[in-house]
């Protein structure tokens, strides 16, 4: 495993939503999709892989997040998502937890 990829790994955690408006609030909150794992994405950023990073962003699979889905979160306070912080950004993922 890479030195920066490590470092990365340290800085993975989860964040709930209430801690993640003020980032919202600021455009800097990038929402990773489910199939892409959080820590390639961020290497990826934090190396300045630009090639990787505009084909992701080109088939949507990172994007900011829509005015619906920050409208969901805010209905449901209790969301919490796995996050990585790449300064500016914060790359985030939903945590999907099962409909019991």
């Amino acid at each position: 495993m890479s030195e920066l990829r490590e470092k990365l790994q340290q800085n993975l955690d989860e964040a709930e939503w209430e801690w993640l408006i003020p980032h919202v609030q600021k455009d800097v909150v990038i929402l990773v999709a489910e199939n892409l794992d959080l820590l390639d994405v961020g290497e990826a950023i934090a190396s300045d892989n630009i090639l990787s990073v505009q084909h992701w962003i080109d088939e949507q699979l990172l994007a900011k997040p829509t005015v619906d889905q920050v409208g969901e979160w805010n209905l449901h306070r209790n969301k919490r998502f796995n996050a990585l912080i790449i300064e500016p950004y914060v790359l985030v993922k939903e945590i999907i937890t099962p409909i019991s």
